[in-house]
């Protein structure tokens, strides 16, 4: 058996496929939909007759020596031969069976081998469906008449699912980048059989479900689309954005993190959820595992600044009215450093623009500063209030002389690091503004 089955293989894989409508056909009164399988099932088509009762299948001959047989799910091993009648133009026929059949025809030593399908014996008859049941990821509906598989056999007696194309529609809900918002979308999802169950992804939006008559019912007209009744959704989903507000000041000292890093640091979280999420929370914890929180916020979008050196995690939650579905998004983590200050001793105010002319500290992580610029007999020149400030060597709006001048800073950073500073600020070589007149230092 198994050196007849390769000769049957090899023989078609020499001649290559053939179109059936040139050599295999049904009686013009019986509807067909024609199919290629795969080259490795050693069939060149599978036919789908709408009911082949009392109909005969018909093949156009090359040779005058010809051999048609038939076989079953057992494979074209156990194949047996079947009589056919010569109806003219080289065209044989034979009568074609009420059951699924394969059938292999020699001619002049080349196979030609196909599948008939009856669909009458798997008729799509679907007259309601409904819900069934439902949880957080997924649907589940009963349908009255399920319709099974429509299957085929290989050569080699290979059972191979032929697709109905059967079609579940609904609505759900689609996250929209552009919008930062939940768009209602259509969905269809493909069966190639039904059974008494089918579940699909949950609608995460209230719905009706509609199933369509498989393919062949479509193609042939007949089949209704049935509905369930509208669909009351109780599955939450969140798509949550961590946008940090930039800071550009050239004097602070960085910080690697992918949020946080020099503080303070204001960061707005913000969320869009699907219509079941009727509660959301905002939580902020120290601890990894929300044991207990920080802050808690319940609106979808609000910004946060972090004060405090350490690590903070930030996530949101969100439910449905009967607390049967949650959603927990991802966890932000929020990495603050250690402060740091430092003070320059000189500066060359109105020497070379961009090139060392304004007096900056270099910082990090510095939540209070204040910073007051005296000369030698104590008058106030400047007052910074912020470290990413400068001064920029100038008093009453005129540059001050070469000389050395003074700061005091008290500050304190996001560890807790409390800095009180004071020191000398070396004016070098200086020149005064040509438009006003010198200042007295």
């Amino acid at each position: 058996m198994k050196r007849y089955l390769l000769t049957i293989l090899a023989a078609y894989l020499a001649i290559g496929a053939v179109a059936q409508s040139d050599r295999v056909w049904l009686s013009s009164t019986v509807r067909t939909i024609y199919e290629t399988p795969a080259a490795n099932t050693g069939l060149n088509s599978v036919i789908v007759a709408e009911n082949t009762a009392g109909q005969q299948i018909f093949y156009r001959a090359n040779s005058s020596t010809v051999t048609w047989q038939r076989y079953s799910a057992l494979g074209g091993g156990y194949a047996e031969d079947v009589t056919y009648t010569a109806v003219g133009d080289g065209s044989l026929s034979i009568n074609a069976s009420t059951d699924d059949m394969g059938y292999i025809i020699t001619d002049g030593g080349v196979q030609y081998c196909f599948w008939v399908v009856n669909y009458a014996n798997h008729y799509y008859d679907v007259r309601a469906i409904a819900v069934e049941s439902s949880d957080c990821d997924r649907i589940f509906l009963h349908v009255d008449n399920p319709a099974g598989d429509i299957a085929y056999y290989s050569i080699t007696g290979r059972r191979i699912v032929l697709d109905r194309g059967i079609e579940l529609t609904y609505n759900t809900l689609e996250y929209n980048e552009e919008t930062v918002a939940y768009d209602q979308v259509p969905v269809t999802e493909t069966f190639e059989s039904l059974g008494a169950t089918i579940s699909a992804p949950v609608p995460l939006c209230d719905t009706q479900l509609t199933l369509s008559p498989d393919r062949f019912a479509g193609a042939w007209g007949f089949g209704e689309e049935v509905a369930t009744d509208t669909f009351i959704t109780q599955a939450v989903q969140a798509r949550t954005k961590a946008v940090q507000t930039p800071r550009e000041a050239d004097n602070e000292q960085p910080l690697e993190a992918e949020l946080g890093g020099s503080a303070p640091c204001e960061i707005t979280f913000t969320a869009a959820v699907t219509d079941a999420a009727i509660y959301h929370r905002w939580e902020i914890s120290t601890d990894a595992e929300f044991g207990e929180s920080i802050y808690t916020d319940d609106r979808l979008e609000f910004t946060y600044t972090f004060t405090e050196e350490g690590t903070a995690y930030v996530r949101l939650t969100a439910n449905n009215a009967a607390a049967t579905c949650e959603y927990i998004g991802d966890t932000y983590t929020v990495t603050i450093g250690s402060s740091s200050l430092e003070c320059p001793n000189a500066f060359s105010p109105g020497t070379s623009e961009g090139v060392n002319d304004e007096w900056k500290v270099s910082y990090r992580s510095i939540i209070s500063f204040d910073c007051h610029i005296f000369n030698r007999w104590g008058h106030e020149l400047a007052r910074l209030t912020d470290p990413s400030q400068g001064w920029d060597g100038r008093n009453g709006g005129k540059i001050v002389g070469p000389g050395v001048y003074y700061y005091v800073i008290k500050a304190r950073g996001s560890d807790g690091k409390e800095y009180n500073l004071s020191g000398d600020i070396n004016v070098i070589g200086s020149r005064r503004d040509n438009t006003t007149p010198a200042t007295t230092e």
